[in-house]
């Protein structure tokens, strides 16, 4: 899932080597902090939050194929 996650966040941001994953897993949920160089955390969270909760319910839709919960943070 963390891959998945690193795949969408790298077509969205222009420093892609910036990009931190710290994944959390607790049994049957994880938790994925999200840390990107701070000129493009605009181009992650989107208008109104709008790409920030897409790549969330994404994750969601994943997750839920391997039967966890799954919750995106991201970290400025």
């Amino acid at each position: 899932m963390e891959e998945f996650l690193r795949i969408i966040i790298s077509n969205l941001v222009n420093d892609q080597e910036s990009i931190e994953i710290n994944t959390i897993d607790n049994g049957k949920s994880v938790t994925f902090e999200v840390k990107v160089a701070q000129e493009d955390m605009g181009k992650i969270i989107g208008k109104q939050g709008r790409i920030a909760q897409s790549i969330r319910n994404v994750m969601k839709a994943v997750a839920n194929k391997e039967h966890k919960k799954a919750t995106v943070e991201f970290i400025g």
